[in-house]
């Protein structure tokens, strides 16, 4: 590398360094805002010495595993991806805000609901991503699940241990050393609904594993099977942690401060994979900073649903506006051997209907 290109990444490293030291006077740091940055390129210690909001621990494991952090950046970007994804239709879509080490704003000082799935999803996240380069054999601490070896029996018979079992434990291991260390500090509520949440999110990434085997034997015969544990789809976490949302319990704190019990003696209490929350969240309807609230104003909605994405619930009763829009679409699609798809550009007028705003009286000057 010559002297010029030298220069020009050490400005890049200190310019990164500016914005970090400016955004943590103006809000809380976490660890999330690492999904937000190229670790590859930065190097870790230049992002785990200047992320505002690590814990001593976090950096220390930060600056010895620089290869298991950007898994773990990986795995936060996954986990936001997927409540994203599964909220898009709802008031609070798990919007992140630029220019913020919190990510996502004073939403997550409340301990609601959509708090206890951010802190799940994104530790689900995490263990995939981190378990996942395991077995990519990227990580230079880990490998397949040493633990799946000899054999061993299933419901269709006896199969010898093969291939690569994904090694969860290790990623799981990793992940709560990690993100537990800010809350492991504390005892309040609030640190006690983080680190149920977190576990939650862990414990769901075992749910999701299946049994993947191969066949020896003459003609495809069955006679040896050899299988390896695998994860399934990260969509069928984000899915299952949804519902847990839609059934989240509302817990208190302890009268001697010990742990977190039933706001409600008549709901039962909420298992180890279940999520919890320690307060109602807002409507989300307006735009409120003091709780994080982007408001719907702007907001596409579907005039004909009446579900969460329809314009009634969406706009919260304020009206919406509607235009015509032209939009592009693919068509007269064909298949020419072999193997190529040719469409045509088709374009087409449909109507968007975008939620309305506050409506604000202006009051008349009396002179």
């Amino acid at each position: 590398m010559n002297s010029s290109s030298c220069y020009l990444t050490f400005i890049k490293h200190i310019a990164i360094v500016v914005i970090l030291i400016i955004l943590s006077v103006e809000v809380s740091g976490s660890w999330w805002f690492i999904s937000q940055l190229n670790i590859h390129s930065l190097g870790a210690n230049v992002v785990c010495d200047n992320i505002p909001g690590l814990e001593g621990r976090q950096r220390r494991l930060c600056r010895h595993h620089p290869d298991v952090m950007l898994s773990l950046g990986e795995g936060a970007r996954l986990g936001i991806e997927e409540c994203q994804y599964h909220f898009r239709n709802q008031r609070w879509n798990c919007s992140t805000l630029e220019r913020d080490t919190s990510l996502f704003g004073r939403v997550i000082l409340r301990g609601s609901r959509e708090t206890a799935y951010i802190h799940a999803i994104t530790s689900a996240g995490v263990v995939y991503a981190i378990t996942k380069a395991c077995s990519r054999g990227q990580l230079s601490n880990c490998a397949c699940d040493p633990n799946k070896r000899g054999s061993h029996q299933d419901k269709k018979g006896m199969f010898d241990w093969g291939g690569c079992s994904d090694n969860v434990q290790y990623g799981t291991t990793f992940t709560r050393m990690f993100i537990d260390a800010r809350e492991g500090k504390q005892r309040d509520g609030r640190a006690m609904m983080n680190l149920h949440n977190n576990r939650a999110g862990r414990r769901a990434i075992k749910k999701f594993r299946k049994l993947e085997c191969k066949c020896h034997g003459v003609s495809g015969s069955c006679t040896i099977r050899t299988c390896w544990l695998a994860m399934q789809e990260f969509r069928l976490v984000g899915s299952h942690l949804k519902t847990r949302y839609n059934g989240a319990t509302l817990v208190m704190m302890k009268q001697n401060g010990a742990s977190l019990i039933v706001a409600n003696k008549n709901h039962k209490k909420p298992t180890r994979s279940d999520l919890v929350y320690l307060e109602s969240s807002p409507d989300y309807c307006l735009e409120n900073p003091e709780v994080g609230s982007l408001g719907t104003e702007g907001r596409t909605c579907n005039k004909s649903s009446l579900g969460t994405d329809g314009c009634d619930i969406m706009c919260c009763g304020r009206g919406y506006h509607t235009r015509v829009v032209k939009q592009q679409y693919k068509c007269e699609c064909k298949f020419h051997w072999c193997c190529i798809v040719q469409c045509k550009d088709c374009q087409q007028w449909v109507e968007l209907h975008t939620c309305k705003g506050q409506e604000t009286t202006t009051v008349k000057d009396p002179s």
